[in-house]
């Protein structure tokens, strides 16, 4: 891997660095979705899942489609949400089953 390869693997890592980010990369899985959508899925503030949303567009991780008066978002391509749910995986491997999290198994 060239240098200029790892540095782009960093920026992605850096993108979903955030466990809000990572819930939204989740929602996204299961299809498109409006902002207000992931506020009432996720249980946080409109500004905060805005503002997580344009991090993960920057890094083309997601992307927006407008409908109407509404902006969907959906994920960039399937490996974004293999990579969350990978890293999910191994972070709580070792854990006891109630503690994992069952929020992002496909």
């Amino acid at each position: 891997m060239s240098e200029a390869d790892l540095e782009a693997g960093a920026e992605l890592l850096r993108a979903l660095a955030n466990a809000h980010r990572l819930a939204i990369v989740a929602e996204l899985n299961n299809g498109p979705r409006c902002v207000h959508e992931l506020v009432e899925a996720l249980g946080v503030s409109q500004p905060l899942v805005s503002q997580h949303l344009r991090i993960l567009r920057a890094s083309h991780l997601v992307r927006a489609e407008r409908r109407g008066r509404e902006i969907a978002y959906s994920l960039g391509d399937e490996h974004v949400f293999h990579i969350v749910h990978d890293a999910v995986v191994h972070a709580t491997e070792g854990q006891p089953s109630e503690l994992r999290p069952d929020r992002l198994t496909s």
